[in-house]
């Protein structure tokens, strides 16, 4: 059995709130938002969400050609916008890549969660608050049609093929970077693959 971390539901972290934060997601990007403060956005409906930590979420970013969709930064948490439905597929994704059983602390948030909203880009002028979450990669209106899924019948993913990010590469890079960051928490060595 995968060691998975479904969550439905994530503490909030401290972020500014106000009307002008939620008129940005439900007007600008027609996310769906529950009532705060501080702002969250649902989760299930417009995207699943996949978080982990932010040291290997930073590997995971960093990896050539690897196409994911918008990218959030909560605290020690990265957060990577991936296709609704995407949250009740990653078991058996990672139990198909072989990481099944491998503590990863990887976790998807789909239908019935939701995620504390990061700051709109331009809204902190000089930066924001420690523990305020932020976005690395942030959406624009109708980002939903390129976030990493799988392929439909037919259809292949990704470069050279029909539509966005393909969910698969964008799982197997996170589960990689994840057991990378645990290894390298573990070691003050630098590993053969580094």
């Amino acid at each position: 059995m995968a060691a998975v971390n479904t969550v439905n539901a994530v503490p909030p972290l401290r972020v500014p709130s106000g009307p002008d934060i939620r008129a940005w997601y439900e007007r600008v990007l027609g996310w769906t938002v529950a009532a705060g403060p501080p702002v969250r956005l649902v989760t299930g409906i417009r995207f699943d969400v996949l978080e982990l930590p932010a040291d290997a979420g930073a590997g995971l970013l960093r990896r050539p050609g690897l196409a994911t969709g918008p990218v959030a930064l909560a605290g020690r948490r990265m957060r990577l916008l991936v296709a609704p439905g995407a949250a009740e597929e990653l078991e058996g994704l990672l139990d198909w890549l072989e990481w099944g059983g491998v503590e990863l602390d990887l976790a998807a948030l789909g239908a019935g969660g939701g995620i504390t909203a990061p700051v709109p880009p331009g809204r902190l002028p000089g930066g924001a608050p420690q523990g305020v979450a932020v976005w690395l990669r942030p959406p624009g209106p109708g980002c939903e049609a390129s976030l990493p899924a799988l392929p439909g019948p037919g259809h292949s993913r990704g470069p050279g093929g029909s539509g966005g990010p393909d969910l698969v590469r964008l799982v197997a890079a996170a589960a990689t970077e994840c057991h990378r960051a645990r290894l390298w928490r573990r070691t003050d060595q630098p590993l053969a693959f580094s």
